[in-house]
């Protein structure tokens, strides 16, 4: 609902059209979480994890009938629960909401759009993991979902300028990740790369808010360039943060990020190597949209001569956050390798993860080839390169390469039109029946016939009577005798009645 106030707030067109796409896509995830919540009733008499779950291996076989179809009961329950991850942690088609979302304060941003909320769905994924086991083909659904935000998200980050919104569609991309690591199987990676991201994620973003605060509000990297020496700390916090996203060795994200691949690479799913391709091929994607931004904000020539020379860092109230976020995105790693993915994973989260008798991702994962290990990071250095040959040694080759091929340039920066078939499908008839209510019906209909119809009628007599009222003696003494006349013929007429 607050996105919809957002779009209110701001009296804007566009921001109106945000707003309502983001109600009506979340209200979609909730619809269907509702109807997975009522299918859990209906089938064990329960909505407390403690009951479903002991009686979730009795629901093995049965149907339930929904939509003239037959459909096989943990199934349907598990995609339906699934549809509200998809709103509240942004997978495709239910993801616009977050990248709009991005009009609010840098560190709402932070806090809600990293760390919080949009994880939400990923956690009640892991919790639900004793009815996903149980269902392959929910699982199936959930990796392929994931996989194609992951890859969808990143490709979009390739050529989108606000920066804020190129972190925005990283964390849609990496939560694309995590719901892989859940589809095949592998909670506890899912969750490490939950928790690595929060810190590495939260970073980007406040470091943003500081960049955009330093150019006066200006959130376009393209007006930017050359902060590094006006921001210096803020620069080397957003490259710890890069660092991290992108799985540079020894950072937070090099453990928890490679290991979804791993994990992605062993699943026993059918969906799991599309899984593996997908995220690994968002790994190359990735690196080339984070270093771009670090790029084209930090290093080369400045481009806003004005709001360059006035730049300068951040307070301290700004910068102490942003320093523990940067420690996080190093030592949030290797630290906790153990506990997510190693033996101690089942111990440690005991009964809030269900790992399945033949669920043994955790195990393979371990026993992967080197060059299947060694993959993510080689597609990262080379994501990397290319961002530095493109941004630093030859900035030309961008606009060159997007006048060669303006038809994939146009798709990718109108990311991939999804906002436009939703302003044909959604917004156009929301704002026509909208104005058809508010027109017809509460202007014409209820006003028209209701409180303003009665009091302009009320003035329109009033205003009539009003001219009655000349203020000269002759015509009131004319009225008089009308009145007299009238009074004696109506008493004649009377009276001849009798």
């Amino acid at each position: 609902m607050s996105y919809l106030l957002i779009g209110f707030w701001y009296h804007k067109p566009e921001a109106n059209a945000a707003a309502i796409k983001a109600f009506i896509v979340n209200r979609i995830g909730d619809f269907g979480f509702s109807l997975g919540i009522f299918a859990v009733f209906m089938m064990t008499g329960a909505v407390d994890l403690g009951t479903v779950f002991a009686q979730a291996p009795a629901l093995a076989g049965k149907t339930i009938h929904f939509l003239h179809w037959d459909m096989d009961a943990l199934t349907l329950i598990c995609i339906l629960l699934f549809m509200g991850a998809m709103g509240k942690s942004a997978q495709l088609p239910l993801h616009t909401w977050l990248p709009d979302a991005m009009e609010g304060p840098t560190p709402v941003s932070a806090l809600i759009h990293a760390a919080t909320m949009v994880t939400a769905g990923v956690f009640m994924v892991a919790r639900l993991s004793p009815l996903f086991e149980l269902s392959p083909d929910a699982q199936t659904v959930v990796i392929v979902v994931g996989a194609t935000t992951a890859l969808f998200a990143a490709s979009v980050g390739l050529v989108q300028n606000d920066i804020k919104r190129i972190v925005a569609y990283s964390t849609c991309s990496q939560l694309g990740y995590m719901f892989v690591a859940m589809g095949v199987g592998a909670y506890s990676v899912g969750m490490f790369h939950l928790f690595t991201h929060a810190a590495f994620k939260a970073l980007l973003f406040l470091g943003s808010g500081s960049v955009i605060l330093a150019m006066h509000h200006e959130q376009d990297i393209r007006m930017m360039g050359g902060l590094r020496t006006k921001v210096p700390f803020t620069y080397a916090a957003m490259v710890v943060g890069t660092l991290a996203l992108t799985g540079f060795p020894l950072f937070a994200g090099y453990f928890s990020k490679d290991a979804v691949i791993e994990a992605a690479f062993v699943g026993k799913n059918p969906a799991a190597l599309y899984g593996y391709l997908m995220t690994l091929g968002a790994a190359g994607l990735t690196s080339f949209y984070s270093w771009r931004l670090i790029f084209k904000t930090f290093h080369g020539r400045p481009h806003d001569l004005s709001h360059y020379a006035a730049a300068k860092e951040s307070p301290a109230t700004m910068l102490i956050p942003m320093f523990a976020l940067a420690v996080g995105s190093v030592l949030a790693g290797f630290p906790f390798l153990d506990i997510f993915t190693g033996h101690g994973a089942e111990d440690f989260f005991r009964e809030s993860l269900k790992f399945g008798d033949g669920n043994t991702v955790l195990e393979d994962m371990h026993r992967v080839a080197p060059l299947v290990a060694a993959l993510p990071t080689v597609l990262m250095a080379i994501g990397f390169t290319v961002a530095w040959m493109f941004y630093i040694r030859r900035p030309d080759l961008p606009a060159a390469l997007a006048r060669q091929h303006e038809v994939a340039y146009q798709f990718l920066l109108n990311k991939w039109y999804f906002d436009e078939l939703y302003d044909r499908v959604i917004v156009g008839p929301v704002l026509w029946l909208g104005r058809l209510l508010w027109k017809g019906g509460d202007g014409w209909l209820i006003d028209g016939f209701g409180p303003d119809g009665v009091s302009s009628r009320v003035l329109d007599v009033t205003r009539n009577v009003v001219r009655l009222q000349s203020g000269y003696v002759y015509h009131y003494a004319f009225a008089m005798l009308i009145g007299v006349a009238a009074f004696i013929t109506w008493f004649m007429l009377a009276g001849g009645g009798h």
